[in-house]
């Protein structure tokens, strides 16, 4: 088995102070270890986004640690620290539109990710490095290059911000509701990468999320967050067909039913749920 080479202990964030004080994540702790995909699966307010931003290093915990490969890198604040932090740890937002400069064309987005990497490559090098992570994410890079994001639908436009992501070869993808703003079907296609990524480069994925289905298609764990805690966690098939915490049994009950199916989400076997609800 994998040892974790990813350690959140403890982390917490509170906002304002006194009277108006909120605390939006509260004593949080997980490992991730090489090429796993994690969800974390809550409702809206329920505290994931604010921990993916924190994971980021977009926002600086209240209380807590982040350690990787056993350095503890919580407090990294420097930009020439956070260079090396952010090739190893990349992030996927949920409204790839809001990823890109309307200006730039695909190439021109791509291209300015090198500014993260560590040693200087040639033009060659940049484009081959562009071109192979188009095809992993299943992008032809000769129809794609020169598109501005208003060319390009919004399955293709998260499609490449989740290659921009792969240029620097990282360990660790937080995608934060990357598929809420497609339709079903770039659903379906957005989670199939992700999970051919995680499989072909032995990348890890944490996958936030407030739909139980997509966690149930995509994830090898999931962890339950509610009101900031994480409420539940362990194999996704454990967690979501055998719930602990009256708050994920609720998430269940209020899956939306299809004909035919049993009133218990534990009667509904693991492919039944995950087809329906992608």
């Amino acid at each position: 088995m994998n040892e974790p080479f990813y350690s959140v202990k403890n982390l917490t964030k509170v906002f304002g102070g006194g009277q108006e004080q909120v605390v939006a994540v509260k004593d949080v702790s997980f490992d991730v270890t090489p090429g796993e995909i994690i969800a974390i699966v809550g409702e809206s307010g329920s505290g994931k986004s604010t921990l993916a931003r924190m994971l980021l290093k977009l926002s600086q915990p209240t209380a807590g640690t982040i350690m990787m490969d056993g350095e503890d890198v919580t407090k990294l604040k420097r930009p020439n620290q956070l260079k090396p932090y952010w090739r190893d740890v990349q992030g996927v937002f949920q409204n790839p539109a809001g990823s890109f400069n309307q200006f730039y064309s695909v190439r021109t987005v791509l291209e300015k990710t090198f500014n993260l990497h560590e040693h200087r490559l040639s033009k060659a090098e940049k484009l081959e490095r562009i071109h192979k992570a188009l095809n992993l994410v299943g992008l032809d890079p000769q129809q794609t290059l020169e598109r501005g994001s208003h060319e390009l639908s919004g399955g293709q436009r998260q499609r490449v911000i989740i290659a921009r992501a792969l240029l620097v070869d990282p360990r660790l993808l937080i995608a934060d509701e990357s598929t809420s703003a497609l339709d079903a079907s770039l659903r379906v296609t957005i989670l199939n990468v992700l999970k051919d990524l995680s499989q072909r480069l032995n990348l890890s994925v944490l996958f936030i999320t407030h739909d139980i289905g997509q966690a149930y298609y995509l994830a090898d764990r999931v962890f339950v967050m509610y009101r900031g805690e994480m409420v539940e966690q362990g194999p996704t098939e454990t967690v979501l067909q055998f719930p602990q915490h009256d708050y994920t049994k609720r998430l269940l009950a209020d899956v939306p039913r299809l004909e035919g199916w049993t009133a218990s989400p534990g009667d509904l076997s693991i492919e039944e749920l995950a087809k329906a609800l992608t």
